[in-house]
């Protein structure tokens, strides 16, 4: 199990038990005692437990993360744009992963029958609008699927990410920004969408301005990483301008 899997987990112990304890963490997890201290360490700086002696107690709620429903009639319009300006960052042909997140999953939709494309996801919604597209290659990345997104995670879908290679990835994310970084709720998300980026050549970020300056516990990577960010014109001039400066494209829609 990933770090971020078993911090996820031991989260989840401490938020239903109301405590944890290092030694039965450890035997559960079958490490050692510091690799426990080690997470309990990393989720008190997050603010989501407090330490005590000899384990941990929770701090607060976890991270809200919406369900794909309401994910899906948040800022429809601003997403139906950005997916439309995304697929002009298609490659004439080649391959491309597509992150699990509402707004990819319109971009799929709006692929063009005439596309000839070897397309990678690990998102079911995704997925299920290229099935039947006549001129994709469609590879489904498998793994533990997480109820509220729909997504595959865990080991088999990061060893999977590192056997390929892949022109452009076109990326999601809950939060964004200079500071923070690209942002998730979840540890398991995080990880998968961090191998999905290290897996391709190119790198777009799909993102509503909504989610600009918006942080949330797990943190994928860094604006730094994408290569363009495609959002809406709600992110204003100077917020854009500021990205820009640290080397990643932007188009607002």
């Amino acid at each position: 199990m990933y770090a971020p899997e078993r911090q996820q987990e031991i989260l989840r112990l401490a938020r239903d038990g109301g405590r944890v304890d290092v030694l039965s963490l450890a035997e559960e997890f079958q490490v050692t005692a510091e690799t426990i201290r080690r997470d309990l360490k990393a989720l008190d700086r997050a603010g989501l437990v407090r330490r005590v002696h000899g384990g941990a107690i929770p701090a607060g709620v976890l991270d809200f993360e919406p369900d794909l429903t309401e994910r899906e009639s948040t800022s429809a319009d601003e997403k139906d744009r950005i997916a439309r300006a995304a697929v002009a960052e298609l490659p004439a042909e080649g391959s491309v992963i597509l992150d699990a997140g509402t707004t990819v999953a319109r971009l799929a939709a709006a692929l063009p029958l005439e596309s000839a494309l070897t397309v990678v996801t690990h998102g079911l919604p995704v997925a299920a609008r290229l099935a039947d597209h006549p001129g994709i290659q469609l590879h489904l990345i498998g793994g533990r699927v997480r109820h509220r997104t729909r997504a595959a995670v865990d080991a088999w879908a990061l060893r999977s990410y590192g056997e390929i290679r892949a022109d452009v990835a076109f990326l999601a994310a809950n939060g964004f920004s200079t500071a923070a970084g690209l942002t998730t709720p979840d540890l398991a998300e995080a990880a998968v969408k961090r191998a999905a980026a290290h897996a391709a050549r190119r790198v777009v970020l799909l993102a509503d301005s909504a989610k600009h300056g918006q942080e949330h516990f797990a943190r994928f990577g860094s604006l730094t990483d994408v290569d363009l960010l495609i959002t809406d014109t709600g992110l204003g001039q100077a917020e854009a301008e500021a990205i820009e400066r640290d080397g990643t494209e932007v188009l607002r829609v």
